[in-house]
């Protein structure tokens, strides 16, 4: 196999550090809890997709799956840590793809199209998967220096997929737009993304248990 990296971006599932949004209607424990199932079910769908290897970019401390590298984060903004992700990964020249723990719906699927476009005769530059958001759940790029155009895009914001896309753009780079998905951050949608996972996921298990229905309202 021609050298492909996938890269996942997470932080540690920790009380009160990770999908805070999600309080309420949860509790901090409770949303540790759908990010640890998150974070779970991701590195399987990882694990299982064709990659010359795969690598955990943590913040804060949490086990990677066996066969996996782990690198700290660093930077002080998502942008550096972002661009620091890919310049850290790269013990090879080859494409990476970048991925983040809030769209455990994800599947294998995906992961092995942008594999295949990136690592193509003739294919295109990079590949971008718009989430509903405006931001993107995904970031793949045959030469993985361009990722230093994440340095300068703000991030979490309605224009960020779209201001990445003309930043690759004016680059120079050919993108192709890989399907929309929506990331978990707030309870109605991790309820939504859990109607999309496989049956039984952890995901959709946890947010099943851990995430208080709406109250009814009476008339």
């Amino acid at each position: 196999m021609s050298a492909f990296q996938i890269l996942v971006l997470a932080k540690a599932p920790r009380p009160g550090r990770v999908k805070t949004r999600l309080c309420p209607p949860c509790t901090p424990e409770q949303a540790a809890r759908v990010a640890a199932a998150a974070l779970a079910d991701t590195l399987d769908t990882v694990s299982n997709a064709a990659a010359s290897s795969r690598v955990l970019v943590l913040d804060g401390d949490h086990p990677a799956p066996p066969g996996w590298a782990t690198l700290p984060q660093r930077g002080d903004s998502l942008g550096d840590r972002l661009g620091n992700a890919f310049a850290d990964a790269r013990p090879t020249d080859g494409p990476a793809v970048l991925i983040g723990m809030d769209t455990p719906q994800l599947p294998v699927t995906h992961l092995d199209a942008a594999r295949v476009l990136l690592t193509a005769a003739g294919g295109p530059d990079a590949v971008l998967g718009p989430a509903t958001d405006g931001g993107w759940w995904t970031l793949g790029l045959r030469d993985p220096g361009h990722a230093e155009v994440l340095r300068g895009i703000a991030t979490s914001t309605t224009t960020t997929g779209r201001c990445t896309l003309a930043a690759l753009h004016r680059r120079g780079l050919r993108v192709h737009l890989l399907p929309e998905l929506s990331d978990v951050d707030t309870a109605d949608n991790a309820r939504a993304v859990a109607t999309w996972c496989p049956p039984g996921s952890r995901f959709a298990r946890a947010v099943a248990t851990e995430v208080p229905q709406p109250a009814s309202v009476g008339r």
